[in-house]
């Protein structure tokens, strides 16, 4: 019998990448004080006014908080891509 390891489906992030998403758009939020249930994956950042620096805000503050680096580079325009690029790049907490 092969595959016989206790629990193995309980090691996805499922818990975790929601815990991310929700601590993302609570960083997001606060930039402009919008309540965090406007705040959406699909939601376009210019829609809710925020601008170059305040993208920048957020990245660092997410940076901190998350122990990660988000390059210059990457494209971020909407919430969605927030918690998709820290969802992917945090590392697993320990167990």
């Amino acid at each position: 019998m092969k595959n016989n390891l206790p629990n193995s489906k309980n090691t996805m992030r499922t818990q975790p990448a929601s815990a991310i998403q929700n601590e993302v758009i609570k960083i997001i939020s606060r930039t402009k004080e919008i309540k965090p249930s406007r705040l959406h994956t699909n939601a376009n950042l210019s829609k809710f006014g925020f601008d170059t620096v305040d993208v920048v805000d957020i990245i660092l503050e997410l940076e901190k908080n998350f122990h990660i680096v988000i390059p210059d580079e990457v494209k971020i325009d909407t919430v969605g891509d927030f918690v998709n690029y820290v969802s992917s790049h945090t590392p697993e907490p320990a167990s």
